[in-house]
């Protein structure tokens, strides 16, 4: 629906009916020094015009091969992943707010709750969320409501997890009473053990693995510590990784309290920052907590097998106030799309995958050190990311290398400055021989530029 502006004639005959001289009378009570300054907008440009720019900016990407990750992953999505999404009953759907929902839109929401609740070792997992950001911050928030009778107001977040996963629990937070205490990295870019050992009383420990940095951490003993100090642990993971990873479900002595992450690597294409789909998946005992949407299987009356909502304690069904969330939606349309890949490649292709993404990482730092001289900053194991110490600043190597059509990596100086000149390198399943070689030759064309 286009939108249509009032035109100076509605706007006068509004303020005349409110008996006001200017808009700025509409607004009187707010003191002044909190008012924004006025807007300054470029000139509108017409259909035709935006179309082009669009298209221009949407041009950039083709052809560039990418050795990008932080995050979002550029995986090989199956043909009859969006073939089958794209229909219209899945394209043009509704999300499911009301149990009036059709049955074939709940039995794939309940498929993929059922799937990613077994990959991440959970007993249970919700009908997804935004993002894995929103998703850490539900977690976050889910924890504080189970340790709210021990007055506990602490979470213990690593340096290592996601940076922007930080941010937004932080605008979630950071009004309510709640202490976000940072743990710095070791020399092994994990987290610091004798920091977290000052910090023995907090509600809950976040466990990233891998790491933003792609190392993997020693998540059985963090596991074990933070129980034996009557924490929760909250594990944020890429679910990818799982197809080779120990689960979080089976971490240390009894696995961990909750468990998110971002299923975008699930068949969903990298298009200029979203479409995304988060997971929070928990221990049975703390459903009740789980935000978002459940669908549990059931019969009917003549004993015939359905699906329904279940334990809804979302705003839509409840005071705010006792809602388990005010932020959470079902992304349906990438949840479909995930749910589909998981179904198409099965144990065995999402393991094949796994392992090649892996392995890809693996030979490319064999060739950038034996040929480059690159080196990794940190020894750590990693799955399929990791940084490398450049001997050029990491911005310049990204530009030009743009030029050379290679996504050459994440510059991670903005957020980690302690690192120096670092570049996260990512390889997945999509790289093959020919892309490290030439990712490798053009790397050595610009350092020779840059030096």
């Amino acid at each position: 629906m286009p939108y249509i502006p009032h035109t100076p004639t509605d706007e006068r005959r509004m303020l005349e009916t409110l008996q006001l001289q200017s808009r700025q009378q509409l607004f009187d009570e707010i003191p002044v020094d909190m008012l924004a300054d006025a807007l300054q907008l470029a000139e509108g440009q017409n259909e035709m015009q935006v179309t082009r720019h669009m298209a221009a900016c949407a041009a950039q990407d083709a052809g560039a091969r990418c050795f990008l990750g932080g995050g979002a992953y550029d995986h090989h999505v199956p043909a009859a992943v969006w073939e089958i999404a794209g229909r219209g009953e899945f394209m043009t759907a509704y999300t499911p707010y009301q149990a009036e929902a059709s049955q074939g839109t709940l039995q794939v929401i309940y498929e993929f709750q059922s799937m990613l609740a077994n990959l991440v070792g959970m007993d249970v997992c919700n009908a997804s969320v935004y993002d894995g950001a929103s998703g850490l911050a539900e977690a976050v928030l889910m924890a504080l409501r189970v340790q709210k009778r021990h007055g506990m107001r602490k979470i213990l977040m690593p340096r290592g997890v996601h940076p922007w996963y930080r941010q937004t629990v932080q605008s979630i937070v950071q009004h309510q009473g709640v202490e976000l205490v940072e743990l710095p990295l070791n020399l092994e870019g994990q987290v610091d053990r004798e920091t977290m050992a000052l910090h023995n009383d907090a509600a809950a420990l976040i466990i990233p693995q891998p790491n933003f940095l792609g190392v993997l951490e020693e998540v059985d003993g963090l596991t074990r510590w933070a129980h034996q100090h009557d924490m929760l642990v909250i594990a944020v993971v890429n679910p990818m990784s799982l197809a080779l990873l120990t689960p979080p479900g089976d971490w240390g002595d009894r696995g961990v309290d909750i468990t998110v992450g971002e299923a975008q690597v699930f068949g969903i294409p990298l298009s200029s920052g979203g479409p995304y789909v988060g997971f929070v998946a928990c221990r049975l005992d703390l459903v009740r907590q789980l935000p978002g949407r459940l669908i549990g299987r059931t019969v009917d009356r003549e004993g015939k097998p359905g699906f329904a909502l279940t334990l809804q304690a979302r705003e839509q069904h409840i005071r705010r106030a006792k809602a388990t969330s005010n932020i959470c939606t079902n992304q349906g349309l990438s949840m479909t799309a995930a749910t589909i890949y998981l179904s198409l490649l099965g144990a065995d292709g999402l393991q094949r995958v796994a392992s090649a993404c892996h392995h890809n990482m693996s030979l490319l730092t064999k060739q950038l050190y034996q040929e480059l001289h690159i080196v990794p900053v940190f020894d750590s194991p990693v799955f399929h990311e990791r940084v490398f110490r450049l001997p050029v600043p990491a911005d310049q190597v990204c530009r030009a290398m743009a030029t050379r059509g290679f996504l050459a990596g994440l510059d991670v100086s903005a957020y980690y400055p302690e690192l120096g000149s670092a570049l996260l390198v990512c390889t997945t399943e999509k790289i093959e021989a020919s892309d490290r070689d030439d990712y490798v030759s053009a790397m050595k064309q610009v350092l020779e530029t840059c030096a």
